[in-house]
C-alpha cells in the first residue's frame, strides 16, 4: 500500500513538473515558430494554434509574421555629377524563411542591422550612379512651364511688356528614369542580397532628397540671380515709362510755349497796329503836342541811363529848358 501511495506521489510530482516546463506553447495569429533541439532546427510552425513541444529540450523561437517597417538613417551621397545630396528611405519587409532567418541572424535586433547594411549599399550605389534630376524628380512636367509672373501696371500693354522682360528662362534637362524608378532599383537590389537570410523586402521608398550645404548655396545663389534679372527688368521698365513721360510732358511744353508765343505775338501786332493808328490820329490832330509828348518818352527811355553831363542848350532839351519849348 505504501509503495503504491509512493508511486502515485511520484507520479503527481512527474506530471507537475510536466506541466510546469510547459509540454505545450501557443502561436498566436500573425506569428510563426521555429523550434530547436540542442541549436539544431527541429520544426517550423506557420499555424497559430498550440503546439507540442519536448519539455527541457525544444526551445520555442517566435518571430512575427507580419509585415514590418524598416527607417534608415540619412545618407550623404554624391551624384553622378558629384552633387552631395542627403537621401532618407524606408522599406517594408518580412520574414519569408523562418529557418535561414534563425540560423543567419537569429533576432529581429540582427535582422535589422543587416537590413540596414543591404538597404544603405543599394542605396548609395543606384543613387551614385544617376544625376541628380532622376533622383529629385519623377516626369518632364516642369519643362512644359515657364519661370514667369503676372505683374500688374495700370495698361494691358504695359503689363504684357513688363511680363516679357522678367520672364526668365531656366532649362531642365530631361529625364529618363525618374526618382519613383530608382527606387524600383534600389528594391530590386536589395531584393538580390536578402533571400540567404529568410528575408523578403517588399517595397523601398525614398522618404526625402535634402540637398547638402553647398549645393543649397548654389541654388539660393542661382534663386538671387533670377530675382536679380527681374529686379533689373523693373528698373529698365521703369526707366522706359520714365524717359516716355519726360518726353510727352516736353513735347506738350513746346506746344504750350509755341501757342503762348504765337498769341502774344498776335496781341503785340495787334497793339502795335493800334498804337499806330493812335500815334496817327493824335498827329493829325496837334503835331505840336504829338511831337511834344514824342520827346517826353524819349527823356524817360534815354536820361536815366545817360551818365555824361550835357549841355541843356541842345535842341534835344528845347522842351525842358527852352523858352519856347511847349
Amino acid at each position: 500500500m505504501k509503495k503504491i501511495i509512493t508511486a502515485l506521489v511520484i507520479l503527481a510530482l512527474l506530471v507537475i513538473v510536466l506541466v510546469a516546463a510547459g509540454p505545450f506553447y501557443l502561436v498566436n495569429e500573425g506569428e510563426q515558430a521555429v523550434v530547436v533541439r540542442f541549436g539544431q532546427i527541429q520544426s517550423i510552425e506557420r499555424e497559430a494554434g498550440l503546439k507540442f513541444k519536448t519539455p527541457f529540450l525544444d526551445n520555442i523561437v517566435v518571430y512575427p509574421k507580419k509585415i514590418l517597417a524598416w527607417d534608415g538613417e540619412p545618407q550623404r551621397i554624391p551624384t553622378l555629377e558629384k552633387q552631395f545630396i542627403w537621401v532618407d528611405t524606408t522599406a517594408r519587409w518580412r520574414i519569408s524563411d523562418p529557418a535561414k532567418f534563425y540560423a543567419s541572424v537569429s533576432t529581429l535586433d540582427g535582422a535589422y542591422g543587416r537590413l540596414d547594411n543591404v538597404i544603405d549599399s543599394a542605396v548609395r550605389t543606384i543613387i551614385t550612379q544617376n544625376y541628380l534630376r532622376e533622383a529629385v524628380r519623377n516626369s518632364n512636367a516642369i519643362q512644359q512651364t515657364k519661370s514667369s509672373e503676372s505683374f500688374e501696371t495700370g495698361d494691358a500693354a504695359g503689363s504684357e511688356a513688363l511680363g516679357q522682360l522678367t520672364q526668365v528662362e531656366v532649362s531642365h534637362e530631361s529625364i529618363t528614369k525618374g526618382r519613383r524608378a530608382l527606387a524600383q532599383e534600389m528594391l530590386a537590389l536589395s531584393q538580390e542580397l536578402t533571400p540567404e537570410y529568410g528575408m523578403e523586402i517588399l517595397d523601398v521608398q525614398v522618404r526625402q532628397i535634402k540637398y547638402s550645404d553647398e549645393l543649397t548655396e548654389s541654388v539660393y545663389n542661382r534663386m538671387i540671380s533670377e530675382r536679380n534679372q527681374i529686379a533689373q527688368a523693373f528698373r529698365s521698365f521703369g526707366e522706359g515709362k520714365k524717359a516716355e513721360w519726360l518726353g510727352k510732358l516736353e513735347n506738350e511744353k513746346r506746344s504750350i510755349l509755341s501757342a503762348a508765343y504765337t498769341e502774344s505775338e498776335t496781341i503785340k501786332g495787334k497793339a502795335d497796329a493800334e498804337a499806330t493808328q493812335i500815334y496817327s490820329e493824335t498827329y493829325s490832330r496837334d503835331p505840336t503836342f504829338f511831337s511834344f509828348w514824342r520827346a517826353l518818352e524819349s527823356y524817360k527811355k534815354t536820361l536815366p541811363k545817360f551818365n555824361k553831363t550835357l549841355s541843356t542848350d541842345m535842341d534835344y532839351f528845347r522842351y525842358l529848358y527852352g523858352t519856347r519849348g511847349r
